[in-house]
């Protein structure tokens, strides 16, 4: 049961879920468009579909009714509907309510009570013409005609609104009241300039109204011509000349508030110098510039211009004297001065501690190379700052701008700033270069971009460096800095560096440099060079004194005697089995036969030529073992070194070495070591004598010169083999 009432109320809950009743209209007004009709229009509010719209209005204090229909949707924002005459007049109230009806329901506005000659709305005047009255300086007389459809018995408010032609100053307003009730009628508008175009409009009201009509169309009129107003004077002064003569550029134009249409004939120019007024010279022109050529004094200048009404007041300047400065003022120089951008403006403003100086004239020109600059000035008065239109300048160009103080005639010091009317960021990045590359550090330089390429002023500048496969890091400097030193680097690592210029628009990259800092800084190349240099010096001085101290020590080290084995006597040496003896093989088995052919350098010990009585046998069998000591001993032996024999035994001094027994006999393989090389018959000779007996070894057994033998010519090592004082002659012998 439970279900099936839940099944037969769930339709009815949602029809009355999805019903929407229309939105109550709103913000009822009505304008009665004399004798027209009369519009009342309301906000719908938000739809949701089709609704229908009915207004119901009372009137004639409420006995009767009448009504308008209007079919609304959901795309419309703002409903009206209009009632027409004959049930429409003036001097009526009536009351006005909306309904608003769709299929879910209605529901009507709150009443509204409306006064017919309150909302009333005339037609616009309609202007006549717009013309001067002759003889009466700057005024222009309004005529226009009352317009129809107005109550007859109503006097009418007027609103006249007036401009200068092509000015982009607002427009100017005067009220005024008429109570008659002509059909023409005219104002006369005082106070303009002269000989300058005007565009009015008028609209009116009734008195009881507080709807105004419509503007009525723009008409023009000029005001009557007169004298000129008046001039601004300026001038640019040139360098000296080696006489003192010097060129001045004056410069005028029509002052501030003077007509736009103004006609000129000509000017008037006279000049003189200062506390000399019988030298006063007139010049004429047609131009609004003049060149004069003065000497080095201070001049006055004087302009006027002239039409066919009259002349203009006289624009005054002083010229200062070559050598003198702007007129001293402690207090009327210009300070704080600074420029920005307000919407479509260049705004320069600035501050003045004297009340004194309330004119001052403002100068601004290209920074270019041209010369001259195409100058622009203009005088401000009262006032402490200045304006231009930002599409009177040239975008991204930079302006020089300075700001005179003028006291009566005399021009003071000025204040000068640059500025820009629009910046970008600069057409290219400065030109970067790297200096000073050490271990850790590296100077970075750069170059100005150029003024024609800057397009704002340059703010500050950005250094990005990026180490090898590492980080990227920046550094941002002041505009004013044009190097900068990085430390910190990493010893022999490559690097990336790159220069940004910023102005107010953004910034520039500049071309990518790569470097490698050092491995060495030079304090360490001069430090190790220093040392080395020290070390080498300390030894060489050491060597020196050494060499001082023990001459022939140091001879020997360093050009050790070698003894020559041609001219060795040994091949004269006789004994009984030398030749059998002989085999140079049993010396070094492992040597190949060309090395056996080279008699190996021998160096002997220091005592044998003092004790030379050689027991053979035994000097062959320790042979080779004295071979590696002779090695030694040319490497590092004495200056004096002497052969011995290593059994011989010390002798006192004085006694004959010939005393020394022999008693060993020499093997017979080791005579042939002696016997190779030698002739057979000196080698037989020597056997049969005996030489390798028990016998001693006197000088009379030693053998004779003979032809030298091949083995010891073709020897390399040479030694020397030196002989006790008591040898023979012979027997000492150089080999």
């Amino acid at each position: 049961t439970m279900w099936t009432w839940a099944l037969w109320m769930f339709p009815l809950l949602c029809e009355f879920s999805l019903a929407a009743l229309p939105a109550k209209p709103e913000n009822i007004s009505c304008i009665y468009y004399y004798r027209k009709n009369l519009t009342c229009t309301w906000n719908p509010g938000k739809e949701t579909g089709y609704t229908l719209y009915r207004v119901k209005r009372t009137y004639s204090y409420g006995n009767k009714i009448e009504s308008c229909t209007l079919n609304s949707s959901a795309s419309e924002n703002r409903a009206s509907c209009s009632f027409f005459p004959p049930r429409v007049t003036n001097r009526d109230d009536c009351t006005i309510q909306v309904e608003a009806q769709n299929a879910d329901g209605v529901i009507k506005s709150d009443i509204t009570s409306w006064s017919m000659d309150a909302i009333a709305k005339t037609e616009p005047p309609g202007i006549l013409s717009v013309k001067p009255v002759w003889g009466i300086k700057r005024m222009v007389q309004i005529e226009w005609k009352r317009p129809k459809l107005v109550p007859s018995s109503s006097h009418l408010k007027y609103t006249l609104r007036f401009r200068t032609v092509n000015s982009t100053t607002w427009w100017m307003e005067v009220n005024f009241t008429e109570y008659h009730f002509n059909a023409t009628q005219n104002y006369n508008l005082t106070g303009l300039q002269a000989f300058t175009e005007y565009v009015v409009a008028l609209r009116c009201v009734t008195t009881e109204s507080r709807l105004w009509s419509a503007w009525s169309q723009e008409e023009m009129g000029i005001t009557e011509e007169e004298a000129p107003y008046g001039l601004d004077l300026w001038r640019i002064l040139r360098p000296a000349e080696a006489d003192e003569r010097r060129l001045v550029w004056l410069l005028w134009k029509k002052a501030r508030g003077a007509p736009i249409l103004e006609k000129t004939l000509g000017y008037n120019i006279w000049y003189f110098p200062e506390n000399k007024t019988n030298l006063t010279e007139i010049r004429n022109t047609t131009n609004q510039q003049f060149e004069l050529d003065l000497g080095g004094e201070a001049y006055w200048v004087s302009v006027i211009s002239y039409n066919s009404l009259g002349e203009s007041p006289v624009a005054t300047l002083r010229i200062p004297a070559i050598h003198e400065k702007h007129f001293y003022c402690a207090l009327c120089h210009v300070e704080a001065l600074q420029a920005c951008l307000a919407q479509d403006q260049l705004v320069v403003e600035w501050q003045s501690s004297d009340s004194e100086v309330d004119t001052w004239m403002v100068e601004w020109f290209p920074d270019l190379d041209s010369e001259p600059p195409a100058l622009s000035w203009e005088l401000v008065s009262q006032a402490r700052n200045w304006t231009i239109q930002q599409d009177k300048l040239e975008p991204f160009l930079c302006y020089n701008i300075s700001v005179y103080p003028m006291l009566q005639d005399q021009v003071g010091e000025p204040n000068s700033i640059q500025a820009y009317a629009k910046e970008d960021i600069p057409s290219r990045g400065p030109r970067t270069k790297v200096e000073n590359i050490g271990v850790k550090t590296v100077m970075i330089v750069w170059e100005e971009i150029p003024k024609s390429e800057r397009n704002g002023i340059i703010r500050n500048y950005t250094i990005f460096c990026q180490a090898e496969d590492g980080k990227e890091f920046s550094k941002t400097v002041n505009s004013s800095v044009l190097q900068y030193g990085l430390e910190s680097l990493t010893r022999q690592t490559s690097y990336t560096v790159k220069v940004m210029a910023n102005t107010s628009a953004g910034g520039k990259l500049g071309m990518e440099i790569k470097f490698r800092t050092l491995s060495l800084s030079v304090f360490e190349i001069f430090l190790i060079s220093s040392l080395t240099g020290g070390g080498l010096l300390t030894l060489i001085v050491l060597t020196v004194a050494y060499g001082f101290k023990k001459p022939n020590r140091l001879t020997h080290l360093c050009w050790p005697k070698v003894p020559n084995p041609a001219e060795s006597s040994i091949a004269t040496w006789h004994g009984g089995d030398f030749k059998d003896k002989l085999n140079l093989k049993e010396f070094d088995d492992s040597v190949n036969p060309e090395e056996d052919r080279i008699l190996k350098p021998l160096s002997t010990s220091s005592d044998l030529i003092d004790k030379l009585v050689v027991n053979f046998e035994n000097f062959l069998e320790d042979i080779s073992i004295e071979a590696g000591k002779f090695q030694e001993n040319i490497l590092g032996g004495e200056e004096n070194e002497y052969m011995t024999s290593p059994h011989r035994p010390d002798y006192p001094p004085g006694k004959n070495f010939e005393e020394s027994p022999v008693s060993t006999e020499i093997a017979p393989r080791k005579s042939q070591y002696l016997c190779l090389g030698m002739a057979e018959e000196a080698c037989s000779e020597a056997s049969e004598q005996g030489l390798f007996s028990g016998q001693s070894l006197g000088p009379d057994h030693l053998c004779e010169e003979r032809a030298p033998n091949p083995y010891l010519k073709n020897s390399v090592t040479t030694r020397e083999f030196l002989m006790s004082e008591k040898l023979p002659e012979h027997s000492k012998k150089e080999v």
